[in-house]
């Protein structure tokens, strides 16, 4: 049974998550401060972490980097915003992904068995092309140099990571947006996103090496892909 550890102020919800949860089959530990979420990180051993960013005495940042400090599993953030400082925020210290409230629990239960299916499945580190990404700690590089993406930049880049041998159809990566940063993402929107995130890690935007375009179809990973 996976052990999740759910850091949540709010009592509705908590209550919601647990049942939610226990009828999947996890196991749920539940912290409703900071504190909380502390003590039961020295005392137990969790598989993954659902983390409110707003807690009534501290935020779920400084949770998170006690989790990553302790324990290296993913972790999920539930906002009650799509504040996008806060995601980036989020992400860059190493979360896994996030999720906004109110938020449907099968997508949630879903971004929950995806997050655990990846760190059981892939490696922490892509490079490929000059382009490193550390996705333990949300860390970007090109040729050596960080370099900074918007949220939805980020997770763009994470499916294409994580589907290193796949051809990704335009609907699926609408699907995977669809929440992300609280933007609408359609099809004209998705093309104008993999143009900026192709101008920040490509070496030549205009002949892309690392997100190919599978024309009539949507996109793939570019030959090379080293795992460490």
């Amino acid at each position: 049974m996976k052990k999740i550890l759910l850091v949540e102020d709010d009592k509705a919800i908590s209550k919601n998550l647990i049942l939610l949860l226990k009828s999947e089959g996890f196991g749920v530990s539940h912290a409703s401060t900071q504190k909380q979420a502390a003590d039961m990180l020295i005392k137990n051993k969790f598989d993954m972490a659902l983390v409110d960013i707003s807690l009534p005495d501290g935020n779920g940042f400084v949770v998170c980097t006690e989790i990553k400090q302790t324990q290296n599993i993913p972790v999920i953030f539930l906002t009650a915003s799509g504040d996008e400082s806060s995601v980036v925020t989020g992400l860059n210290m190493g979360a896994h992904d996030y999720v906004t409230k109110p938020f449907r629990p099968r997508e949630l239960v879903a971004r929950i068995r995806a997050a655990l299916r990846k760190t059981d499945s892939f490696p922490a580190i892509f490079d490929r092309n000059g382009l490193i990404v550390d996705i333990a700690s949300g860390v970007v590089k090109k040729n050596g140099k960080e370099i900074f993406l918007s949220a939805l930049e980020y997770r763009l880049l994470l499916i294409f990571i994580h589907n290193p041998t796949n051809i990704i159809t335009r609907d699926r990566l609408l699907d995977e947006l669809w929440d992300a940063a609280g933007e609408f993402v359609n099809n004209n929107t998705l093309t104008v996103y993999i143009k900026r995130l192709r101008e920040k890690i490509e070496e030549n935007p205009a002949k892309p090496q690392i997100i190919l375009t599978v024309h009539g179809t949507g996109y793939r990973l570019g030959g090379g892909y080293v795992p460490e």
